[in-house]
């Protein structure tokens, strides 16, 4: 890695980088849930579109880790990074998520993905990677109430699959625990253009296994050339996405990290409802004003603690 003394004014505005990593991470989210739907419109399954995008995905940062010559670290202590991140922040969410989506809409699974803040905000206080700050706190909970509000018009509707709307939020959950957990588990020494890549390895073996289960399958329809462009794109939004996710754990903290979904819920409402047509969610101005001033309140609080 670069050795040399970062700008001025990164210096003097530590925030400014998780900020950034933040909102371009959210981009990338809010980009990949309406991806999935696409996914969906072109008969591939779930499991086989995210199989094949993360194991793109991951060839991609490999690559790149390669050419500047900081390959993943493999030791024991890693591999068990690689794995346990694999599986609560990459492959159990994302094929809850993808599989959600054709069912109950991309712009409510891109909600659910900003409910962790305030379990990730709990967990990190309880265990001292946070100190108390009101003005944190305050932020996370108006992030918390403005999906809780989309959320609660979601169940509430008279159409909605409960069962697809429930599992949805297990999600949430996966997240949390994997946001703590790379934080607490980060290998000493270790870069996040390092383990990004590692991490998305160990994924892309998860759903291989699971892809190799009777009644599942990763085939894709060879045939039909939007559907591999398609999964060509979900890579590069893929490995953009955890790289920037790496970089605001090392920068922001597990906290910070968990307002991408928020930012990614802003950004993939709007794509669903004028670019593939679904209904805007009841409650959908009041949502995105708290969760906007979510992400305001903790970006300021970051700020101020310096």
């Amino acid at each position: 890695m670069p050795t040399a003394a970062p700008p001025t004014n990164t210096r003097q505005r530590p925030w400014l980088v998780p900020l950034l990593c933040l909102l371009a991470g959210g981009l990338l989210l809010g980009l990949s849930s309406n991806l999935a739907k696409l996914a969906g419109e072109l008969e591939l399954s779930p499991l086989a579109f995210l199989y094949w995008s993360i194991s793109g995905a991951a060839l991609i940062l490999l690559l790149i880790s390669a050419l500047r010559g900081n390959l993943p670290p493999v030791n024991g202590r890693t591999l068990e990074y690689y794995l346990i991140s694999a599986f609560v922040g990459v492959a159990g969410p994302n094929l809850i998520f993808f599989s959600a989506i054709p069912r109950i809409g991309a712009g409510f699974v891109a909600l659910t993905i900003a409910l962790p803040p305030l379990l990730t905000y709990a967990a990190a206080l309880a265990l001292r990677l946070e100190r108390f700050q009101a003005l944190r706190a305050a932020g996370v909970i108006a992030a918390l109430a403005g999906t809780a509000v989309l959320a609660g018009h979601k169940l509430s509707a008279p159409d909605s699959d409960r069962f697809w709307v429930l599992l949805t939020l297990v999600g949430p959950v996966l997240l949390a625990v994997g946001n703590i957990y790379r934080t607490m588990r980060w290998p000493a020494g270790a870069s996040a253009d390092s383990l990004a890549p590692g991490t998305l390895v160990g994924a892309a073996f998860m759903l291989l296994g699971a892809g190799l289960l009777p009644g599942f399958s990763l085939a894709i329809p060879l045939e039909h050339h939007p559907a591999l462009m398609l999964i060509g794109a979900q890579a590069v939004v893929f490995a953009g996405q955890f790289l920037l996710l790496f970089l605001l754990q090392k920068t922001g903290g597990p906290v910070l990290l968990s307002l991408l979904g928020s930012v990614g819920a802003v950004v993939a409402i709007p794509i669903a409802v004028f670019l593939q047509g679904e209904a805007p969610p009841d409650g959908l101005f009041a949502g995105a004003v708290l969760i906007a001033a979510g992400i305001a309140l903790l970006s300021l609080g970051k700020a101020r603690a310096g």
